[in-house]
């Protein structure tokens, strides 16, 4: 039983996510993000064949299949259901048999089996405010090993209070004009009403007090951050 403080999961996902219509191009307007460097890290880390990766928010499996060829088990968490027929049917169309296709997000992923060597999310953890976001990043060091690695991209702010307003007119003035191969303004501005990105000064203190040492950070445009985390 979840306690009675727990929010509804589903509610924080995403509405277009749960859409088919809208999964059928999500890819395409993803860009399709290359995997590989995500993967060399994770062997550079020493995860190997016998390995176990676990993918939060895997959408369509952009990173979960290709790593399924690298890793020994990759779990797949996504909490919507039309994602994961997607991810079942490329699993199966690959015949890859080390990749576990999982209900549950963030707040509800229960991991079964030996503890995980890796934890991968991308562009996923911004739909939780961050309270959730702390609770999130608890749960996911409960399931790594100590040592385990955690590789986080998302959109999180790089710049101070007071550049606000012309950070977000230069990000969204920047946006595509075709909502079918990319985010438009439109995309970017909803995402900045109604989803949780938060400041960089924020989120790295949450990585800390939740057991993790940053050991690498990248940022593009100073709204995609990439961390490289550890396990304490």
């Amino acid at each position: 039983m979840e306690p009675d403080w727990m929010p509804d999961e589903l509610a924080h996902g995403g509405p277009e996510h749960f859409d088919a219509g809208f999964i059928a191009g999500f890819d395409r307007k993803q860009g399709h993000p290359d995997p590989s460097a995500d993967i060399a890290l994770l062997h550079g880390h020493g995860l190997s064949a016998s390995s176990v990766v676990v993918d939060f928010g895997a959408g369509t499996g952009q990173f979960a299949v290709p790593a399924a060829r690298h890793f020994g088990r990759v779990v797949a968490a996504e909490i919507s259901p039309a994602m994961r027929d997607v991810l079942r049917e490329r699993a199966t169309a690959e015949g890859l048999s080390s990749l576990e296709c999982a209900p549950g997000g963030f707040l509800t992923y229960e991991h079964t089996g030996a503890p995980a060597d890796a934890v991968f999310t991308r562009h996923a953890l911004h739909q939780l405010p961050d309270f959730w976001k702390v609770h999130a990043l608890r749960r996911i060091a409960g399931i790594l090993r100590p040592g385990g690695l955690l590789r986080v991209h998302d959109l999180i702010y790089d710049f101070q209070p007071d550049e606000t307003e012309h950070f977000l007119e230069n990000w969204l003035a920047g946006a595509a004009d075709d909502p079918a191969v990319a985010y438009t303004r439109a995309d970017l501005a909803e995402h900045v009403r109604t989803e949780h990105s938060t400041f960089r000064w924020l989120f790295e203190p949450m990585l800390t007090a939740t057991g993790f040492e940053i050991v690498d950070t990248e940022f593009r445009a100073s709204a995609y951050g990439s961390y490289t985390c550890v396990k304490r």
